[in-house]
C-alpha cells in the first residue's frame, strides 16, 4: 500500500544510520556522476539503490530500461536530506542530465541548500517546456542566485502558466531580500 511507504527523508536517514552516511553519499555521488551507471544501479547494485529509495527499488522501474534514470533522480533527492560538501561536484554533473526529473531535483537541492555555484548551469531550465521545471528552477535562482540572474526571473513574469509567474515573483522577492537591494 502506498500509504505505508516511508517518506524519502526517513529512507535516507535510515540508510545513513544503518550503513554510514559517507557510504550512502558515496553511492549517490557515484550514480549522479555515472561512475555507477543507472542500469547497473538496478541490477548489480540493487541492494545499494534501496538505500536511496527503499524496498520499491527494482519493482516497476526494473521492468523497462527507459525508467533507469530514476536511479539518478533518487540519488539527487538524497541531498535534500543529507549533505556533504563534495556533493556539489556531482550535482554540477547532474545539472546537465538528459532527464528533466534529475535536473528538477538538482534545482530543489540548489534552492534548499542555497548553492550559488549551480545557478548558472540551471538557467536553461527556466525555458523548459514543463511549467513545474520552470517553477522549480525559478525557486532555485531566487534562493541561490545573484543580481545578474534577476533578468532571467523577470522574463518569467509573463509566463503563460500562473504557477510559473507566481514562482518567479516569489523568487525575485527572495533574491531582493537576500541581496538587500531592489531588482524589479
Amino acid at each position: 500500500m502506498a500509504a505505508d511507504r516511508e517518506h524519502p527523508r526517513e529512507i535516507a536517514l535510515g540508510s545513513c544510520a544503518k550503513y554510514g552516511e559517507d557510504v550512502v553519499i558515496d553511492f549517490a555521488i557515484a550514480v549522479l556522476t555515472g561512475e555507477v551507471a543507472a542500469e547497473e544501479a538496478f541490477t548489480t547494485q540493487l541492494d545499494k539503490l534501496k538505500w536511496l529509495v527503499g524496498e520499491t527499488a527494482g519493482g516497476w522501474a526494473k521492468l523497462d530500461p527507459v525508467n533507469f534514470y530514476w536511479a539518478r533522480v533518487w540519488a539527487a533527492r538524497l541531498f535534500l536530506y543529507v549533505w556533504r560538501d563534495d556533493a556539489v561536484d556531482a550535482l554540477l554533473v547532474a545539472a546537465d542530465d538528459p532527464a528533466w526529473r534529475v535536473r528538477e531535483h538538482v534545482a530543489r537541492v540548489t534552492a534548499q541548500r542555497e548553492l550559488g555555484q549551480l545557478v548558472d548551469v540551471l538557467l536553461p531550465d527556466l525555458r523548459h517546456e514543463l511549467p513545474r521545471v520552470r517553477a522549480t528552477t525559478a525557486r532555485a535562482v531566487g534562493a541561490a542566485g545573484e543580481a545578474e540572474h534577476a533578468g532571467a526571473l523577470q522574463d518569467l513574469l509573463d509566463d503563460p502558466e500562473h504557477t510559473v509567474r507566481a514562482a518567479a515573483e516569489k523568487a525575485l522577492d527572495r533574491l531582493e531580500t537576500r541581496l538587500d537591494r531592489s531588482l524589479h
